[in-house]
């Protein structure tokens, strides 16, 4: 006959037994949720690398949109040709040209880019020697196969060209001197949708860097917020406006509001004629 004692040490033995078995059973379903989690990560990483293997080998043939869904892609179709054939001239000066526009007539620029033709209204009259340096540089060439090479996008919204190197470092030479400042239409530090301005090396910080104008323009395709510190020379056509728009819905490669282009905007001709 088993004792009092006996008994007492065998229900306690069970009652372990107990909690170790539903320890273990507890530890067992920890480990299945796992595992599960981790399969379903690692099935979300490779299924975005199958999806990548499987647009990037497309064969363009016609697929079941239910079995194969498309890829997003990762930013806008390029909506410009292919730039026509041609080099960039690695052209240099040792000082601003002689002026030798007539500051009582009109003249305009016209930019045959990759995405289409931008007519720009220059101002001979408020910005000469500006409007003299490119006549003078796109009568050399000067401008011809060169690349837009900045977009910006927020509170400045430009497009930014004239630089042959093609790294925001590149001028002619020479420097030009600060025009037109006080223009009325640069109320308020705004510079509006259709502006064509002069990019220079002017620090407001330090009120240093006056007068450096060289090659290198920008395109306001949305009313700007800067001070009238950069010459404005030209105003954009309407027709020019709109290809000015379509590069600038393609975005900037960076994602932050400043960098290159998604757009492939290579300026293949530039002419300036009086109008």
């Amino acid at each position: 006959m088993v004792s009092q004692e006996q008994r007492r040490k065998q229900l306690a033995r069970e009652k372990f037994l107990r909690q170790q078995q539903r320890r273990e059973a507890a530890r067992r379903r920890r480990r299945m949720r796992n595992a599960v989690i981790a399969g379903a990560v690692a099935l979300v990483v490779a299924g975005g690398a199958v999806s990548y293997a499987a647009g990037a080998f497309d064969d363009g043939g016609s697929t079941n949109d239910d079995a194969a869904p498309k890829p997003t892609p990762s930013k806008p179709e390029d909506p410009c040709r292919k730039a026509a054939p041609g080099k960039i001239k690695p052209l240099g000066f040792k000082k601003e040209p002689a002026l030798t526009i007539d500051k009582s007539a009109s003249y305009e620029m016209k930019l045959a880019t990759t995405c289409g033709d931008i007519g720009v209204d220059l101002d001979a009259a408020k910005a000469p020697h500006t409007v003299n340096s490119f006549n003078f540089l796109v009568n050399k060439g000067y401008l011809d196969h060169t690349k837009c090479h900045r977009l910006t996008a927020g509170n400045v919204n430009v497009l930014q060209c004239g630089d042959p190197k093609g790294t925001g470092e590149g001028d002619p030479g020479y420097s030009l001197p600060d025009e037109n400042l006080k223009d009325k239409r640069l109320r308020g530090n705004v510079y509006p949708a259709g502006t064509v301005a002069m990019a220079n090396r002017y620090k407001p910080d330090t009120k240093r860097g006056r007068d450096t104008g060289g090659s290198q323009f920008f395109l306001v395709y949305q009313d700007s917020q800067l001070p009238p510190d950069y010459t404005p020379f030209g105003t954009i056509s309407d027709s020019g406006m709109k290809v000015l728009k379509k590069i600038a819905a393609a975005g900037e490669s960076s994602g932050q509001g400043d960098g290159t282009p998604n757009a492939t905007v290579v300026i293949d001709k530039a002419t300036v004629a009086k109008s």
